[in-house]
């Protein structure tokens, strides 16, 4: 009876748990919207010719067979994974500008739980460059 009871209880700790994940993923969303509008430039991404975004390295477990390649926090505040590749039809060219691709997918598909350990991340990362910033004068 007591192992019934509990099995009762652990639904609702679930659904309890669940909740304070997806409130802190709102709460992480806004947060990164006010700390992306906070740059003056947004950054570009190291290497990129075209993208801006802020490297946000994987959470703990976050390199698996599923997990999204390259994360960058966007100007908009959005987690986006960038894509980086070449046009095979404009490999004979000497611009190397028009033989590349950057593409910025949203990432969209994350559970609450993942989108707050990337978020948590990005949050970190943006703030380390902003105090950069400060400490060098900028922003």
């Amino acid at each position: 009876m007591s192992g019934q009871a509990a099995g009762g209880g652990t639904l609702r700790f679930r659904a309890h748990a669940d909740a304070i994940m997806e409130q802190a993923a709102r709460e992480y969303r806004e947060l990164l919207r006010e700390i992306a509008a906070s740059f003056e430039p947004f950054p570009e991404y190291p290497g990129s010719f075209f993208s801006y975004g802020i490297e946000v390295e994987p959470p703990p477990g976050g390199q698996g067979e599923d997990a999204p390649g390259c994360v960058v926090l966007g100007e908009d505040g959005g987690l986006y994974e960038l894509r980086i590749g070449f046009e095979a039809d404009q490999l004979d060219t000497d611009d190397p500008a028009t033989t590349r691709s950057e593409l910025r997918v949203p990432l969209e598909e994350l559970s609450p739980a993942e989108y707050v350990a990337y978020a948590s991340r990005a949050a970190e990362a943006a703030l380390a460059l902003l105090e950069q910033g400060a400490a060098g004068g900028g922003s």
